[in-house]
């Protein structure tokens, strides 16, 4: 292959197979190649001359890209890190969280990009992108709602929630750690959002007292009530509504919670006798104790053996047979079974809109968290000391404080807040700033 060199060696032409001469040049370690279009070699030299001051100019003023990794090849990177790093401790659920975040929103706008090229400009236009979208599917009205009002609009599609917006940065911001961690990036844009840092606090949906009191009485009446091949399902449900609103448990908390986890003791303040219970968790092991109230529920519960599913048998085995099917004896529940075992979802949530407890006052729905919330500010309204609901529920006072505020005022000291300082003897009286005299 004939060669030539210009420029002191900072130029290299040559010739392949064909006839025309091509060069090359390297500008910031990085190589750039183009055509002469020239059979001449002196014509060549001078286009090659022509191309290459062209090519140094063009960096000078910024406009050649430097070549990258792009955000796609990073997010292949970090979905490969973080499956395999975090298996055991995040849910399964939360890593197809991130890959479908990246699939559908982020790679289809960041993906060719270079990585640098991912700034706080370009993140803050991505969320002006995303809140312009309007797939977010309205909540179907209720049938009642169509009755009552036959021409009524159908809801029109909402732009996605703040939450699950923020749920795509926490993503965005994962990938750009990958490329810090690898060196493909030196610093991280700043991703917070730059207008309205603080989005409203809402209260978190719960049971106010007379509601929790109509929840578990209904309950009640279907466990009376439920025919045979559902009043065992009834009864679980019942004890855990009870239960769930005198521990404070977290619905999965209680998932997870064996027999052997629970110990009934008496409490040598109080002389009550309550619950001690060892919560499992995904960080460890916790400890609650109970309401007086948990007791007599958590007693049903052992008592209650566990249902026996009986094999279908058609008439001509019952015939063959001629009594019938053995029916085992009952079989208590033993230490390692579950305390609450199976789902009972949907009947939970079809007693609470047949009574109209499915959304509190503003319009939130309740689901069985609500019922560790309903614990939580039942607590609080009794004046309980903060520092210990939050121990005793595994979590932080600052969380309390945070989204359930409106209960506080239960716990504060009107003594201590209206004290005034006592008037020595022979000081002129003050004017009296706290009433009409």
């Amino acid at each position: 292959m004939a060669s030539h060199e210009i420029l002191g060696g900072k130029v290299h032409l040559y010739r392949r197979t064909g006839r025309t001469w091509h060069c090359s040049a390297s500008i910031n370690g990085v190589q750039h190649r183009s055509s002469t279009k020239e059979e001449d070699i002196v014509l060549a030299k001078e286009i090659a001359e022509d191309w290459y001051i062209n090519l140094r100019g063009m960096s000078r003023a910024g406009l050649i890209r430097k070549k990258e990794i792009s955000f796609d090849k990073v997010a292949d990177q970090f979905e490969l890190e973080y499956e395999v790093i975090t298996e055991g401790q995040r849910s399964p659920r939360w890593v197809e969280g991130h890959k479908h975040r990246l699939r559908l929103h982020l790679r289809p706008f960041f993906g060719k990009l270079g990585i640098s090229e991912v700034t706080a400009g370009k993140v803050q236009e991505y969320r002006v992108h995303r809140a312009g979208q309007t797939g977010r599917k309205p909540r179907s009205p209720k049938p009642d709602a169509l009755a009552s009002n036959p021409e009524a609009e159908a809801p029109k599609a909402r732009p996605p929630s703040r939450s699950t917006i923020h749920d795509e940065i926490v993503t965005l911001r994962q990938v750009l750690k990958t490329a810090q961690r690898h060196a493909w990036l030196t610093h991280l844009p700043d991703l917070s959002p730059p207008y309205g840092t603080r989005g409203k606090i809402m209260h978190r949906p719960w049971f106010s007292p007379a509601e929790y009191k109509a929840l578990y009485t209904a309950t009640r009446e279907y466990a009376k009530t439920a025919p045979g091949r559902h009043r065992w399902n009834a009864e679980q449900v019942h004890d855990f509504v009870l239960f769930m609103g005198n521990t404070g448990l977290r619905p999965d908390e209680a998932k997870n919670l064996q027999h052997r986890d629970v110990a009934i003791v008496t409490d040598p303040d109080t002389g009550e006798r309550i619950l001690e219970i060892e919560v499992r968790r995904k960080i460890g092991v916790g400890y609650c104790k109970s309401m007086p109230g948990a007791v007599n529920v958590y007693e049903r519960l052992l008592a209650r053996p566990k249902p026996v599913t009986l094999p279908k048998v058609s008439k001509r085995q019952k015939r063959a047979v001629g009594e019938g099917v053995d029916i085992p004896p009952p079989v208590l529940p033993q230490p390692k079974d579950p305390v609450f075992p199976g789902n009972h979802i949907k009947l939970f949530n079809s007693l609470l809109e047949r009574h109209g407890l499915k959304e509190d006052r503003d319009g939130q729905l309740r689901t069985a968290y609500s019922l560790r919330h309903t614990y939580i500010c039942l607590r609080l309204m009794e004046g309980a000391d903060i520092y210990q609901i939050a121990k005793n529920c595994r979590t932080s006072v600052e969380m309390i404080e945070k989204y359930y505020a409106a209960h506080i005022k239960n716990t504060l000291d009107a003594g201590a807040i209206n004290r005034r300082r006592p008037r020595r003897k022979g000081e002129a009286p003050e004017p009296d700033l706290y009433s009409e005299q």
